[in-house]
C-alpha cells in the first residue's frame, strides 16, 4: 500500500491504500463520505457519480492512483462549490421538481447534471438522456424538468463568483449548505 494524496470536497487528504483501489471505497470505506453510491461497478448506472476537477467520473471505476493532486467533488461538497449559505442551483431544482423517490440514484444525477450544464448550459432533451443514470423508478420526466429549471438560475447567476465562492471551473456561483470535514488518514 502506498499513501495517495488528493483534495476531496476542498479538504485535502492523504490514505493508504492500493494505487488499483476504486476511488469509490477509498470515498465510502476509507474517508466515510457516503454520497456516491455503489450500483454496479463497471461505469454503467452512474450512481457513483463525482466531479473531478469539474468533470463527471465514475469512482467504481478510476482507480485511487489517477486522482492524485486532483480535486474530488462529491454530493455532499457540491454546495460549497458556491458562495453563501444555500444549495447548488442543480440541488435547488431537484427540490422545486419534487425529483426523487427513493433517492438511491439522484445524487449521481445531480453530479452529472452539474458537469452537463457546466459545458452546455441549454441542453436538449436527448442531451439530458445522454447523461441519465438509470433510475429505478423512473422519475425522468421530473429529472429533466430540474435540469432545465437548474439551466435558467444558472443563466440568470452574475458571472462572478460572489467573496468566499469556490465555483468550479466554467460554473456559476450560488448559495450553498454545510461543508464537511473529512478525517486524514496517514
Amino acid at each position: 500500500m502506498s499513501k495517495q494524496t488528493f483534495t476531496i470536497n476542498g479538504e485535502e487528504v492523504a490514505v493508504e491504500a492500493p494505487g488499483d483501489m476504486p476511488l469509490l471505497w477509498v470515498i465510502r470505506d476509507i474517508l466515510g463520505i457516503t454520497g456516491p453510491k455503489y450500483g454496479c461497478g463497471i461505469d454503467v448506472c452512474k450512481a457513483c457519480t463525482s466531479l473531478m476537477d469539474g468533470e463527471a467520473i465514475r469512482p467504481c471505476s478510476v482507480p485511487v492512483s489517477k486522482v492524485v493532486g486532483r480535486n474530488v467533488t462529491t454530493i455532499e461538497g457540491l454546495a460549497d462549490t458556491v458562495a453563501g449559505d444555500g444549495l447548488h442551483p442543480v440541488q435547488e431544482a431537484w427540490i422545486e421538481e419534487d425529483v426523487s423517490q427513493c433517492g438511491y440514484c439522484q445524487q449521481g444525477q445531480i453530479m452529472n447534471t452539474v458537469a452537463l450544464l457546466k459545458t452546455n448550459p441549454n441542453p436538449s432533451d436527448d442531451d439530458i438522456d445522454k447523461v441519465l443514470n438509470v433510475c429505478r423508478c423512473g422519475t425522468y420526466h421530473r429529472i429533466r424538468q430540474a435540469i432545465k429549471r437548474a439551466a435558467k438560475m444558472m443563466a440568470e447567476m452574475p458571472a462572478e463568483p460572489k467573496a468566499g465562492g469556490k465555483s468550479l471551473p466554467g460554473e456559476a456561483p450560488i448559495p450553498v449548505p454545510v461543508k464537511t470535514k473529512l478525517p486524514v488518514t496517514g
